[in-house]
């Protein structure tokens, strides 16, 4: 006899979606909607997802209909339509969603916040860094070990309403559900034509000067722009606490 008809949907959506699960898990889409972090706890909850998919099959498998069912009963089948269920999960795997981006960022205050600390640096020479990494040290450490140095900053372009450039970065307390921008406000030698959500890396210096969010008069702080040039979107689009 075989496994009840309810039992076999239950198994394969559970399949499906430990599958999916352990699909991000194992590739970069994760990133697309939690942070890189996470992804030994996506691999555990996909192989448990898939491990109890099989033990619902054995256990169909071993309680045959007439040991089930003492009293005979008819078995009611699940509604066919309990299985477009699987639909939203193939679309995970297939169609990824794009990262959010310069929309998401002009509509959202900046969410800098002063650390606890800042990180050592290279005594000399250039640097790269994230933008909220550039960000929280311009304001919040007045650039004292920015001051004077050649500075590498990658992230998207966003245009507020009036067109003041930024470069920014999408934050990530968790997963994509919580992210909030990062604004780093432009000068000086600034490509003359940028195009929103365009990803550059800009090459540059510190700058004292600071503006304020339009959305939350949050404070930004400038970037003085020496050189750019674009380049495509990373693998992980989100700034983790500050890395480029």
């Amino acid at each position: 006899m075989r496994p009840r008809p309810d039992r076999q949907a239950q198994a394969a959506l559970l399949f499906l979606l430990g599958a999916t699960v352990l699909h991000a898990g194992w590739t970069d889409l994760h990133l697309r909607y939690v942070k890189a972090g996470l992804r030994p706890l996506l691999l555990l909850a996909g192989a448990v997802l898939i491990a109890t998919a099989a033990a619902t099959v054995r256990y169909g498998w071993r309680h045959r209909a007439g040991k089930d069912d003492p009293a005979g009963q008819d078995h009611h089948p699940e509604p066919r339509v309990s299985w477009l269920l699987a639909l939203p999960l193939l679309a995970l795997v297939l169609v990824a969603p794009p990262a959010l981006g310069s929309y998401s960022a002009t509509h959202m205050g900046t969410a800098l916040q002063e650390p606890f600390g800042f990180p050592d640096l290279p005594a000399r020479g250039p640097l790269r860094l994230g933008v909220g990494d550039y960000a929280a040290r311009a304001v919040y450490d007045d650039g004292r070990h920015l001051r004077g140095r050649p500075l590498t900053l990658t992230g998207f372009v966003a245009l507020d309403g009036s067109g003041a450039p930024y470069l920014a970065r999408m934050t990530l307390d968790c997963c994509a559900a919580d992210a909030q921008p990062v604004k780093v406000a432009l000068t000086g030698e600034i490509p003359p034509v940028l195009q929103p959500d365009s990803w550059l890396e800009l090459t540059g210096t510190y700058t004292p000067r600071r503006t304020r969010d339009p959305v939350n008069d949050g404070p930004v702080p400038y970037f003085e722009v020496t050189a750019a040039r674009p380049v495509p979107p990373p693998a992980d689009p989100y700034d983790d606490a500050g890395s480029g």
